[in-house]
């Protein structure tokens, strides 16, 4: 099925319902839940998904798990989705929140063949035996390191959210701590209480999660600069650090000549 609301279809008694869609650039899916478990798979471009927990981005070629009735939201940037709407008693395993995950070559080739069934389609034979391989190739995956936690404390969640919306390598501890009239110690301790980070090395998190999307139209060089480094190359040590791979690899098509 492809850009077909999950809403016409989601009756269908089939463990597991696979839907394309193709969003514009920037494209905002505001805050919601669905009752299945998701599976959403960016075949191009990067997502950035946003729970009251924390925030998943979500590279190209990547995906999220999301579990049922997590209220989220998702900004798609440049992105055609390839997403599985599950039955939750088909998965027991499914992590308990969102988690993003290396997609196996062998997972997008069954993902690009799903979407292209019908909402009833049949469970014998070709169908069935590939939504049933799915789900194994979607158990088998590996987590990826690309979220952070967002505070459960109004105060300190709406610091962190403004953060995430534009990022300033300039930005301190003791002028958080002014923002929320708190001593600089005690703000810092009760940072890292909410979050298991001290508000710097969450600070520096978030720049290296920003880069991912800059990272598919500008160069290394330039990314490396708004997300506050000194050099490429100390951006690229911290970034490999981070996410074990370096940020060349998110890079976009090389611009024509």
């Amino acid at each position: 099925m492809r850009n077909i609301p999950l809403d016409e279809v989601d009756h269908v008694e089939r463990a597991v319902l696979p839907i394309g869609t193709d969003y514009p650039p920037g494209h905002l899916l505001d805050w919601h839940e669905h009752r299945r478990a998701q599976f959403l798979y960016g075949a191009t471009g990067v997502m950035v998904v946003d729970t009251a927990d924390g925030t998943w981005t979500v590279p190209p070629e990547r995906a999220v798990l999301i579990p049922a009735a997590t209220r989220h939201r998702v900004r798609m940037l440049g992105v055609s989705t390839r997403s599985l709407y599950v039955e939750p008693d088909a998965v027991p395993w499914w992590p308990a929140v969102c988690t993003v995950v290396d997609v196996s070559p062998l997972l997008r080739e069954l993902l690009a063949v799903a979407v292209g069934f019908e909402a009833e389609y049949s469970l014998a034979g070709r169908e069935g035996a590939v939504s049933t391989l799915i789900l194994h190739e979607i158990n088998a995956g590996s987590p990826l390191p690309f979220h952070l936690r967002v505070p459960a404390s109004a105060d300190l969640a709406r610091l962190c959210r403004a953060y995430l919306a534009a990022p300033d390598a300039g930005a301190t501890n003791a002028a958080w701590a002014a923002r929320v009239a708190m001593s600089e110690r005690a703000f810092t301790r009760r940072f890292r209480a909410e979050t298991g980070d001290s508000p710097a090395v969450w600070r520096g998190r978030a720049r290296l999660l920003a880069a991912v999307p800059l990272l598919r139209e500008r160069s290394v060089t330039e990314v490396s600069g708004r997300a506050g480094y000194a050099s490429p190359a100390a951006f690229t040590a911290a970034f490999t650090r981070s996410f074990g791979t370096p940020p060349s690899r998110f890079a976009g098509p090389a611009p024509r000549a």
